[in-house]
């Protein structure tokens, strides 16, 4: 079957999410998501909101899972030596040796990352995920790409494994790098058909065939040549993302759509708001039509003029409306908080006395609430994620292959994180009551320090080899220690035994000399 027509089959599946989509990226984003048209929108068609708070949610939330997922100055993801593998004969400075060359292979792989435009691209996913609810992501040689959702259809099984996928593009035929035998303009006015806005609809089919994903791409009901790609069904470049997963559909749901209601309410009195704000300032003069003062008058006259009339023939018209604006900026309010607290974007109180407690409970509260969003993103995209970029970097030999099993990679971040976070807190917090309660000195010697530093280092993902010190070493240090100090004491003992001995050596000579009538060496004057 061609991949237009599969494509034109699923269509029917998607229609009702895409709807529901556009909807919410209407009331938040609106050039986020397009409707499934063949032509490119333009600016005029884009409904612009009555309010900002859609948007300010979004974005905020967006940039909030960015820095938690893929954090800009530490690493995702750990190489670990599976030490069962290995045997117990493996010696400490190996070990060392191969933690070393790991941590190296890590540093190789954020470089790779970091030089690349992959933190742009996937941050525009997360933001079609918070709206829509879905979003492709191709990982090519020459960077990742997003797909939106009106450029996509996926098939599912009954488990909600991805079978198959088929998107569409319109491509401009002089990039297309395949000829395509021009067609001729239909009307007079399309007389630059052909050329430089000729686009073509690109049709992009991905299959699971035999365990492997299998890729090609049709123009105008032809494969093009060359186009014909394959992949390991682990290694997959082709992510498919949701945000809420319905078991039996085969699309998910974004967090807009949770609270479309508040924000379809915000926007009507947002919308209310402003045109009533314009009706209650704009002025307008009433006079009556039988007084003697003239409305021309009245329209000439200037600020501080004098004019002849009388005051009672001249009215101002007010609205009288502010009871009900004060009603409806109020459940605005309400509702802006709302939303706010529903996409985390909360700020730190504006006073000179917060405190950098205050500032931790809040980090701490924001990580609570976005657990079970981390660990979605974790299975469906950071390890699908960190596999393709350690297969194209072996690849390329700017990596080399590692052992599957003996090394593994395994994630740092997300809901993992989230977990050595909550133990480095318990842990803090319960040396910190052992201490109020008994003392400093009483703690210290009911604790074990270095057991203390190896749990604290594992609940921030740091490695303690040939960092802190072995109890053999400090042992050794201890002995060492001793030894200097016993040699100290000899050494001073011996010096006190030798000025002694000097000292009774003289007295002796002393009184010898005076048995013989010497007299005691006179003092120079």
């Amino acid at each position: 079957m061609l991949a237009r027509e599969r494509y034109n089959q699923l269509v029917t599946d998607r229609r009702q999410f895409l709807d529901k989509a556009v909807d919410c990226s209407k009331l938040t984003l609106p050039y986020l998501i397009q409707d499934d048209t063949s032509s490119r929108p333009t600016h005029e068609t884009l409904h612009i909101p009555w309010q900002s708070v859609g948007a300010k949610s979004v974005v905020g939330l967006a940039a909030k899972l960015m820095l938690a997922i893929l954090p800009p100055q530490s690493s995702f993801f750990k190489l670990q030596v599976r030490e069962d593998k290995l045997g117990e004969d493996l010696p400490p400075e190996a070990m060392s040796e191969m933690e070393l060359s790991l941590s190296k292979m890590e540093r190789m792989v954020m470089d790779y990352i970091a030089a690349s435009n992959d933190r742009v691209v996937i941050h525009q996913a997360l933001k079609h995920l918070i709206v829509g609810g879905n979003a492709l992501l191709f990982m090519g040689k020459d960077g990742i790409k997003n797909y939106p959702l009106n450029r996509y259809v996926v098939n599912r099984d009954g488990n909600g494994n991805v079978l198959e996928i088929v998107t569409k593009e319109l491509i401009n035929r002089d990039v297309l790098g395949y000829d395509l035998p021009k067609k001729e303009p239909n009307t007079a006015v399309d007389k630059n058909y052909g050329t430089t806005t000729d686009d073509v609809e690109v049709y992009t089919c991905v299959k699971l065939e035999n365990g492997r994903w299998v890729w090609y791409q049709e123009v105008e009901d032809m494969i093009i040549p060359g186009s014909r790609s394959t992949a390991p069904k682990n290694a997959s470049p082709w992510l498919v993302l949701t945000f809420n997963s319905v078991d039996g559909e085969q699309y998910g749901r974004g967090r807009v759509e949770e609270f479309l209601g508040d924000l379809k309410s915000l926007e009507g009195l947002a919308q209310a708001l402003v045109e009533g704000a314009a009706a209650a300032s704009k002025v307008i003069f009433l006079v009556s039509p039988s007084s003697t003062t003239k409305p021309a008058t009245i329209a000439k006259a200037g600020n501080g003029a004098i004019v002849q009339g009388r005051a009672e023939d001249v009215q101002v018209v007010q609205v009288g409306k502010t009871a009900d604006f004060s009603t409806a900026a109020n459940m605005s309010q309400t509702i802006e908080r709302r939303l706010l607290e529903a996409f985390l974007v909360m700020n730190v109180r504006n006073a000179e006395r917060v405190t950098a407690e205050e500032v931790r409970l809040t980090q701490l509260e924001l990580e609570q609430q976005l657990g079970g969003i981390f660990s979605l993103l974790t299975t469906s995209f950071l390890i699908p994620y960190l596999d393709r970029t350690l297969l194209v970097l072996q690849r390329t030999n700017e990596l080399p292959k590692l052992p599957k099993d003996i090394v593994r990679p395994t994630i740092v971040a997300g809901v993992n994180a989230l977990g050595r976070g909550q133990d480095r807190e318990a842990l803090t917090m319960f040396m910190q009551t052992i201490a109020q309660t008994i003392g400093p000195e009483a703690s210290m010697r009911l604790i074990n320090p270095l057991e203390a530093i190896k749990r604290l280092a594992a609940a921030q993902g740091i490695d303690v080899l040939n960092l802190v010190k072995t109890p053999e070493e400090l042992q050794g240090e201890k002995e060492e220690q001793e030894q200097k100090m016993q040699q100290q004491v000899l050494l001073q003992q011996a010096g006190q035994f030798a000025n002694s001995k000097l000292a009774e050596s003289e007295n002796l000579q002393n009184m010898q000399g005076m048995m013989q009538g010497d007299q005691p060496p006179q003092q120079p004057e």
